[in-house]
C-alpha cells in the first residue's frame, strides 16, 4: 500500500492544528513522524484514521483519492491506529478485546473457539507469553500494550500507526517489538512510528518527517541525518527572552531542605537528588519518563517501593498526604480543573482549603479570617476577582491558578512541589507566577518544579534534572541549560543514565 496525504489542513476553532501538511509512506517502510508536543503529529494521524475530517487536502491510497474517511472505512482499508492511551476493556478476555467490533460470527453466534485460536496464534507469533483467554484487567501495562499491537496484526493491517508504542515496554519487549516490525516490513506492511525517543527512531525507521507547529518542516532518509540534527529540526531556532534571574544574586544556601535517596516507584527507579534552601530545581522529561508519578510520589500521593524522602527533621514516614503537608511540604498539582480546585466552592473557600487540612485547629471557621487570608493573597499575586464569595469557576484560568498557589502559600511550607504550575494559562499570568516562584526561593523556600517547556525551565531553574526511561539521565547546571541539551537527554541522545 502506498499512502499520500496532500496539503492536509485542520483547524479546531481559531487554532490551526495542521497547515497544508504533506506526508507519504511507501509499502514496506517504517516512517518516523517526529515533532514536539503540539506539533500536529497525532492530529494528522487522526485524519488518516478517520477520527475527524480534514478541512482541506486529500488522502490518496494506491493512487485513489479517498473521500469521507471514517474509522470504519480506515479499518476496512487495513489501516490501524494504536493510540498512546490504551483502549482495552479490562472486564473482557484478551481474545474478546482483539476481536471487539469485528467478531467471528455464524448464524448470529460468536465463534469463541475460532477467535481464541486465532488470537493465540498472533500472540504466539509475537512471542508475548500472553494467554488469549486471560482477563485483560489482570495484565501488566506492558502486556496490555502488546495486546493492542496484536489486535492491529490480527486483521493483516497494511499500515500500522504507532503513537509512542514503547512507553510501557522494557528493553527486552522493545527489542521483541522491533523484530516483529522488521518481519512485517519484509512482508510489505508499513509503519508510521511516532516517538520522542531518538535512539529508537534511528534504530527502527527508514525515513522521517518532521512537523513543527502544525507545519511540514522536512522529510528524508533517516540515514542522511543524525540524532543531533533531528533534535535541531524538532525545536527550530529558539529565542530566549530576558530572564528574571539575569543580574540577580543567587539565593541558594547550603542547608538541604529535601533529600531524595534512591527512590523507586512504579515508573521510576533509583532517583536521588537534594534541594537546598533558596534553590529551584526543575525536573523535566518526556511522557513516559517517570516524571508524572515522581511528582505525586514526593507528596505521598503515589506509592513508593523503595528509598527515602527526608526533610531537616529526618526521613518521612509518608503515611498519607496530610502527614506530608504537616512535615513542611506543599504541592501545586497539574490539571487544575481535576486536582487543583473544588468547583462547587467559592474563591475564598478554595483559597483556605490547604490551611483547613493542615493547620486549622478551631471548631468553627471564621469568615473574617477567610476574607483576610484571601485579601492577603489577592494583593500579593494581583488576583483579578469580584467578590471572594463568587464561585472559583468565575475566574479565568490564570487567576484560578493564582488562587491555588495562594492556597498552598498559606501553609508556610519549607518545600514546594509544583507540577506544571503554568499549564493552560496565558503569557501574562505565566510571567507573574514565574516571578512569584523566584520570590519564594529568595525567601528561603526550596522549590521543585516539573515542567516540559524550555522557556519556563530557563526562567526558573538553578539546576535541571532530565529524566529518561524512569531515571535521571543528567543534571544540568544553570550555565549549561539549552533547549537542545534538554531535548537530547530527554530523548536518550545524551546517555548518562544506564
Amino acid at each position: 500500500m502506498i499512502l499520500e496525504m496532500k496539503n492536509i489542513s485542520k483547524s479546531f476553532g481559531p487554532v490551526k492544528a495542521l497547515k497544508n501538511v504533506s506526508f507519504d509512506v511507501q509499502a514496506g517502510e517504517i516512517h518516523g513522524l517526529l515533532g514536539e508536543n503540539g506539533a500536529g503529529k497525532t492530529t494528522l494521524m487522526n485524519v488518516l484514521a478517520g477520527t475527524f475530517p480534514q478541512d482541506s487536502g486529500d488522502i490518496v491510497i494506491d493512487g485513489t483519492v479517498i473521500h469521507g474517511m471514517t474509522p470504519h472505512k480506515s479499518n476496512e482499508m487495513k489501516i490501524r491506529f494504536i493510540h498512546q492511551e490504551l483502549s482495552l476493556c479490562n472486564d473482557l478476555r484478551v481474545y474478546q478485546n482483539m476481536f471487539l467490533g469485528e467478531e467471528f460470527a455464524s448464524a448470529g453466534f460468536v465463534q469463541k473457539k475460532n477467535e481464541m485460536d486465532r488470537a493465540q496464534e498472533v500472540l504466539d507469533y509475537m512471542n508475548t507469553g500472553i494467554d488469549a483467554g486471560a482477563l485483560v484487567g489482570d495484565l501488566e501495562t506492558a502486556q496490555k500494550q502488546l495486546v493492542e499491537i496484536a489486535r492491529a496484526l490480527l486483521f493483516k493491517s497494511e499500515i500500522i500507526i504507532m503513537d509512542e508504542p514503547t512507553t510501557a515496554l522494557n528493553t527486552r519487549e522493545i527489542e521483541n517489538l522491533f523484530v516483529i516490525m522488521r518481519q512485517l516490513k519484509n512482508e510489505g506492511v508499513s509503519f508510521i512510528y511516532i516517538s520522542h525517543k531518538m535512539p529508537e527512531v534511528f534504530e527502527i525507521c527508514d525515513k522521517y518527517t518532521v512537523l513543527r507547529d502544525g507545519t511540514f518542516i522536512q522529510s528524508g532518509n533517516i540515514s542522511d541525518i543524525d540524532e543531533h540534527q533531528a533534535t535541531e529540526l524538532l525545536i527550530g531556532k529558539t529565542f530566549v527572552a530576558a530572564n528574571l534571574k539575569d543580574g540577580q544574586p543567587s539565593p541558594v544556601g547550603s542547608d538541604v531542605l529535601l533529600k531524595v535517596d534512591r527512590l523507586t516507584g512504579n515508573s521510576f527507579t533509583d532517583v536521588s537528588f537534594a534541594v537546598r534552601k533558596g534553590e529551584i530545581v526543575v525536573i523535566t522529561g518526556l511522557q513516559g519518563s517517570g516524571t508524572d508519578e515522581l511528582a505525586t510520589a514526593l507528596f505521598g500521593a503515589s506509592p513508593i517501593k523503595n528509598g527515602t524522602i527526608s526533610t531537616r527533621q529526618g526521613p518521612l514516614a509518608m503515611k498519607n498526604i496530610r502527614h506530608v503537608m504537616k512535615s513542611g511540604i506543599a504541592m501545586v498539582p497539574r490539571n487544575r480543573k481535576e486536582r487543583g480546585i473544588l468547583p462547587d466552592l467559592t474563591i475564598s473557600q478554595n483559597n483556605s482549603m490547604a490551611y483547613f487540612v493542615a493547620k486549622h485547629r478551631n471548631l468553627f471557621i471564621s469568615k473574617k479570617t477567610e476574607r483576610e487570608r484571601f485579601a492577603r493573597n489577592r494583593e500579593k499575586m494581583d488576583i483579578k476577582a469580584g467578590s471572594e464569595y463568587d464561585p472559583i469557576t468565575s475566574l479565568s484560568g490564570g487567576n484560578q491558578q493564582k488562587v491555588i498557589l495562594g492556597k498552598w502559600l498559606e501553609l508556610g511550607a519549607d518545600v514546594y512541589i509544583m507540577d506544571n504550575p503554568t499549564q493552560g494559562i496565558d503569557v501574562g499570568s505565566k510571567y507573574a507566577i514565574y516571578k512569584l516562584i523566584n520570590e519564594m526561593a529568595a525567601q528561603g523556600k526550596a522549590v521543585i518544579v516539573f515542567s516540559t517547556e524550555f522557556p519556563e525551565i530557563y526562567q526558573l531553574a538553578d539546576r535541571c534534572l532530565v529524566m529518561y526511561k524512569g531515571q535521571i539521565n543528567t543534571v544540568l547546571e544553570r550555565q549549561d541549560l539549552s533547549e537542545v541539551k534538554i531535548m537530547e537527554y530527554s530523548t536518550g541522545t545524551g546517555r548518562e543514565a544506564q
